[in-house]
């Protein structure tokens, strides 16, 4: 069994419930990469920017921070591979910078959970929160340095995507492979 939200009609969906979402990464790129695409979601289906992946790395140089901080907006604007809303691509813009501006933004991330994994242990998505004081805790500091599109609720969705926190529903077969 695999968590309920995976929808088993869109094979990118389930590659990603199955390949990626909840698997502890510390990797810099690909925790910034989750960063700015969680931001992108905002009021709209993560099937969408899941959609639009290869898009968004193509248009936002494969994530690499340095080439990001220095995009324009306006040449993102006509770019129908993503989301073009001014104020999401300025916010992944102006992230970058405050990315580049960590010493260690990937330790800045996991330091909400204690440098390691929460594992939770919730048997029905009812039961999974969207927010949680780890989550608010994390926007309210990532917002303090500059950084915008990290309310709770995305800052929680990063932390699973990311697998800060395991949020697999205990039946599911991913849950008990990310049980540390």
């Amino acid at each position: 069994m695999r968590c309920a939200w995976a929808s088993e009609s869109d094979p990118l969906y389930v590659a990603y419930h199955d390949e990626e979402w909840g698997v502890p990464s510390r990797d810099p790129r690909h925790l910034f990469e989750l960063l700015i695409l969680e931001g992108a979601q905002a009021g709209l289906s993560w099937s969408t920017i899941l959609h639009k992946r290869d898009g968004y790395r193509r248009a936002f140089a494969g994530f690499d921070p340095q080439q990001v901080a220095r995009l324009e907006p306006g040449q993102l604007l006509t770019d129908i591979g993503i989301i073009r809303n001014r104020a999401k691509i300025g916010a992944a813009i102006g992230n970058a910078q405050a990315w580049l501006a960590e010493d260690n933004p990937a330790a800045l991330l996991w330091s909400f959970v204690g440098g390691e994994p929460r594992v939770n242990r919730w048997r029905s998505l009812t039961e999974v929160p969207a927010e949680t004081d780890e989550s608010r805790a994390m926007a309210k500091e990532l917002k303090r340095r500059g950084f915008r599109f990290v309310g709770p609720t995305i800052c929680y969705s990063l932390m699973q995507a990311a697998g800060l926190v395991n949020d697999h529903v205990v039946d599911c077969f991913r849950w008990r492979d990310l049980v540390p």
